[in-house]
């Protein structure tokens, strides 16, 4: 075991002033980050109450105020506001003169590069976008998830450096995005990440009505290794009656869902096409099977569950 004692973080050189615009889920954490590295959290704009209790829980003394005191008593600043708000945000701080030439300043937006902080450039700022590719929960927990995590980095060359520095001082890896690539590497993120919980939570709640007392407890190990053979193996792990062209099995899904939850009806039918398509173009599903299936997955698919009769008669 190693006894020999350790600096303290914050004696290494270059520590910045760390200061967070917008205490929603990603801030508080990123912060909360980059004060175990060494540096220091100065301020914090938040305007709801649970943004505030936030901003308390995970930056603790750290004084609350408003976005252009923030930028005036930090070096390093994180802009930690939705997609939709960051323009407004960026343009009407750099109009006021709250922007300082040689200032850091972080946007932590999926969908944006580093041209959404052109207004701030101008004024002298220097733009970095770092999004860690993680979901918050907007507690301590987080900190401990940005271990390993990939963070999507888009900067200026020349700034190459200082968004690798930060991302691996937070823990994580950082993937560069090209300006041009940043929508489409954020659709594919909400995609994978986003829909799955909306799936999971109408999974559990199936489950919940065919009578599973512990649906989180049955899905858990089915839902871990079904993502782990993806991640593995891409399209060779897919199974299930729609990789089999079980078309009388999902007809029968269909119709029970119809039934008792009409609302899934649509999101079902769409996801098996596109599982089908994907099983047929890797040779998965046989293309004798593929017909029929497709023919019951053509069937109406309104989410009222409609008039129309069950997509059942090619079975």
């Amino acid at each position: 075991m190693n006894t020999t004692p350790q600096p303290d973080p914050r004696d290494r050189p270059a520590r910045l002033t760390v200061g967070v615009v917008g205490a929603g889920r990603v801030g508080p954490a990123l912060a909360a980050s980059l004060q175990l590295a060494g540096h220091r959290p100065v301020a914090v704009s938040a305007v709801s109450d649970a943004s505030r209790r936030r901003a308390e829980e995970m930056l603790p003394d750290v004084p609350v105020v408003v976005p252009a005191e923030v930028l005036e008593r930090s070096e390093l600043v994180l802009l930690t506001v939705p997609d939709d708000a960051l323009p407004e945000l960026v343009a009407g701080l750099a109009e006021t003169g709250a922007v300082r030439p040689g200032q850091l300043l972080v946007h932590t937006s999926g969908r944006y590069g580093a041209k959404v902080l052109d207004p701030a450039l101008r004024a002298g700022a220097l733009p970095l976008a770092l999004h860690p590719a993680m979901t918050f929960t907007g507690t301590p927990v987080d900190v401990q998830r940005l271990a390993g995590c990939s963070f999507g980095v888009t900067a200026p060359d020349e700034l190459r450096l200082a968004a690798e520095a930060l991302v691996i001082e937070m823990g994580g890896e950082p993937e560069w995005i090209a300006e041009e690539n940043r929508p489409l590497y954020h659709a594919a993120l909400a995609l994978g990440a986003n829909h799955l919980v909306t799936l999971v939570a109408q999974s559990l709640e199936l489950l919940r009505t065919a009578g599973v007392g512990a649906p989180d407890r049955m899905l858990g190990p089915l839902l871990g290794a079904a993502l782990d053979n993806a991640l593995r193996s891409g399209d060779a792990a897919l199974t299930g009656p729609v990789a089999r062209g079980d078309a009388g099995t999902v007809a029968a899904h269909v119709a029970e869902l119809r039934e008792h939850a009409p609302g899934t009806v649509a999101g079902y039918l769409a996801m098996a096409r596109a599982t089908a398509d994907r099983a047929l173009a890797h040779g998965l599903l046989k293309p004798e099977l593929a017909e029929p299936l497709l023919g019951v997955l053509a069937g109406p698919s309104d989410a009222a569950g409609g008039t129309g009769d069950t997509p059942g008669d090619t079975t």
